[in-house]
């Protein structure tokens, strides 16, 4: 695999450069840059520059509106509702995360219920956000059929990545991002175009058998939910919460209604905010900073997101495969 050393300033450029090309605003443009830019920086290269030819083929076929305002509504004290009109979701989160802030802290939980934008980015950054405000998250969003239920040979789920975040006052949150299946299909991607094989388990071939191919699970494939019946279970959860909860499809009926160009297709996701401040009293930071010392004290252990985080700490260029920069030159 080749590669060139790019600053992350050249990255933020090369994204927002594409974005504008291909019918983003400028503010759809600086969030997307800003998105993209950070995952390269925290080394979460599956949803870094990997994503935007995907995100050009939404927006290209006309799927994806990069012009749109999602539409926030206050249901109740504690639920606000946003249609995203087809937006990009980190604009739509970029524009509501402040409203279940708000509401989480005065009401100590809030919902905060999406629907109609297309998710393909890391669902950390709208966790931590809200953790970085004193507040407990949790965000769940479903895709198109990629993983089998324990049990299947055929799809039924999708990736359905969940993310907690915790706050720590005066620290980087304990954050985690990860998918249901028992991994993500971007990192399948990335593992077929760099010529790395997968760990057993992670999913079958179009035939239905174990592989370590990752080309044979994402050419026709299907993955599987991590931890057999229980990773399936949380699919299923997952499924519940970011499709019927908030009033948007189902893994499978996004399946029906996308029109298959390659971009993220629409759906939902659920955000939840919980203010520990109300449910627990004032010494719920250093009871749980007793809980991370005690875990941090164990060999080999380390807290969720402290390697993004260290990442994020450097600020040099990052090697990116120049095929995909050249790609991705060629949209812009």
């Amino acid at each position: 695999m080749s590669t060139i050393s790019i600053s992350l300033e050249d990255i933020y450029n090369l994204a927002k450069k594409t974005f504008l090309a291909n019918g983003c605003d400028e503010e759809t443009s600086n969030i997307m840059s800003e998105l993209i830019v950070n995952a390269e920086k925290d080394g979460s290269l599956s949803h870094g520059l990997f994503r935007v030819p995907a995100y050009i083929a939404g927006l290209k076929s006309g799927k994806i509106n990069g012009k749109g305002i999602p539409e926030i509504k206050q249901i109740s004290k504690s639920v606000i509702k946003v249609n995203g009109n087809n937006c990009l979701a980190p604009v739509v989160i970029k524009k509501s995360i402040p409203s279940i802030i708000t509401a989480a802290k005065e009401n100590g939980v809030a919902v905060l219920a999406i629907s109609n934008s297309h998710h393909m980015a890391a669902m950390w950054p709208e966790t931590e956000k809200i953790a970085e405000q004193g507040l407990v998250a949790f965000a769940c969003t479903s895709y198109k059929p990629a993983v089998a239920p324990a049990g299947a040979v055929k799809p039924l789920f999708g990736t359905n990545p969940i993310s907690f975040a915790w706050p720590r006052p005066g620290k980087s949150p304990v954050v985690y991002d990860m998918a249901t299946a028992s991994m993500a299909m971007g990192e399948v991607q990335v593992a077929k175009r760099e010529g790395h094989k997968v760990p057993l388990g992670t999913g079958l071939t179009k035939d239905g058998k174990e592989t370590t191919d990752p080309g044979e699970i994402a050419d026709g494939g299907v993955l599987l939910p991590f931890g057999g019946y229980k990773g399936s279970a949380i699919a299923m959860m997952v499924e519940l919460m970011a499709g019927a909860m908030v009033g948007d499809n189902f893994s499978f009926e996004t399946a029906i209604k996308d029109n298959n160009d390659g971009g993220p297709p629409s759906g939902g996701e659920f955000i939840l905010a919980i203010s520990p401040e109300k449910t627990a009293g004032t010494d719920w930071a250093k009871h749980s900073e007793e809980f991370f010392n005690k875990m941090k004290s164990m060999d080999g252990v380390r807290l969720p997101g402290e390697r993004r985080h260290k990442n994020r700490l450097n600020k040099g260029p990052r090697n990116i495969n120049e095929e995909l920069v050249n790609k991705i030159k060629s949209l812009s």
